[in-house]
């Protein structure tokens, strides 16, 4: 059993109602794994659009203090969600210091309300107000900028962020160049007198033809782990880790990255969603199970009896009539 969630998600689990109401153990129907099972999913937000803004491209999810659930899509555009019934309320479009949109992938919603949002054009992360307005960025180090400037792959950087206890991890979605082809990066960054200062780095091992996702803290030291790869004429591959940075080596001072030399953080399989039951599911291109897509977003709710989690994912269409914004409920056993 893991420990209790911090406060806020716990405030955020009771709000959320129907996703995070205590239910039964899943029955073997509804298994991906002995550690996943999905309860259900939406296909309600595909292809509509709110107060004129497109709902779709949707890269992030997080629980909101009040229990509604934020979600962030990679074309500048910050919704409110229902917490009981998934439908936006609002919406937020979020910009550069320019004014200019961003590519945003990452979100996290601190203690005090502020948006921490990632862009991986540069990368960056960027401090934002609950109404859109930019108010600082975090210091990123320069070997994660995007070539020339440092060694990250265009389109392939800061793509998950999670806040774990007063650390916030930022995960690159692929490696630097020059690094182990299937090493990752996640940068921290520790909270300092109310701002955050750059931490420790730790390289996370990502499955042959995957890259990372999204990632999301279990409240006990531990995240969750969502990578993610595609296979035309085959579909998408969605597998969900759990991941254990502690103990890890520190690498923000290693050039290039080698297994051989390193303590990397500790990862256990959870589930190949493929292997979910398809629930009913249907898809617009080929899957190898008609249930997924291009899963992009990940929070976890609360807790559920037996300290499992209550965790919900978000798939990314692209704005593409062959792919399909999807919501899908999960109780993970972590």
């Amino acid at each position: 059993m893991i420990p209790r969630l911090p406060a806020a998600l716990a405030a955020g689990a009771l709000a959320i109602g129907v996703l995070t109401a205590p239910q039964a153990a899943a029955a073997p129907a509804r298994s991906c794994s002995p550690k996943v099972s999905i309860d259900s999913f939406s296909d309600a937000l595909d292809k509509t659009s709110f107060d004129g803004t497109f709902v779709g491209n949707l890269s992030a999810l997080a629980v909101q203090p009040d229990g509604d659930l934020a979600a962030l899509s990679d074309r500048s555009a910050l919704f409110t969600l229902d917490g009981r019934t998934q439908r936006p309320k609002r919406v937020v479009p979020l910009a550069d210091e320019n004014g200019q949109p961003l590519d945003s992938e990452g979100l996290v919603i601190d203690r005090d309300g502020t948006r921490l949002v990632t862009s991986e054009v540069e990368p960056s992360i960027r401090r934002y107000t609950s109404d859109g307005t930019e108010i600082g960025r975090l210091p990123v180090p320069d070997a994660l900028r995007v070539a020339p400037a440092g060694r990250g792959v265009s389109n392939a950087t800061f793509e998950g962020l999670t806040l774990q206890q007063g650390e916030l991890i930022a995960s690159m979605e692929q490696p630097l160049a020059g690094d182990q082809a299937d090493l990752v990066r996640f940068q921290t960054w520790q909270r300092a007198r109310g701002e955050f200062t750059l931490g420790e780095q730790h390289a996370y091992r990502v499955d042959v033809g995957l890259g990372v996702a999204e990632i999301t803290a279990t409240g006990d030291g531990r995240l969750l782990v969502l990578e993610r790869g595609f296979t035309a004429g085959v579909g998408n591959t969605i597998r969900l880790y759990l991941a254990d940075p502690r103990g890890a080596t520190d690498v923000s001072g290693v050039g290039t990255l080698s297994a051989q030399r390193l303590r990397l953080v500790r990862k256990t399989p959870l589930a190949d969603l493929a292997d979910c039951p398809s629930l009913g599911a249907t898809a617009k291109q080929p899957q190898p199970n008609p249930l997924l897509d291009n899963i992009e977003g990940m929070t976890v709710l609360g807790c559920a009896p037996g300290g499992r989690l209550r965790v919900l994912l978000v798939s990314d269409d692209n704005q593409n009539a062959a792919q399909t914004t999807r919501l899908y409920s999960l109780t993970v056993r972590a």
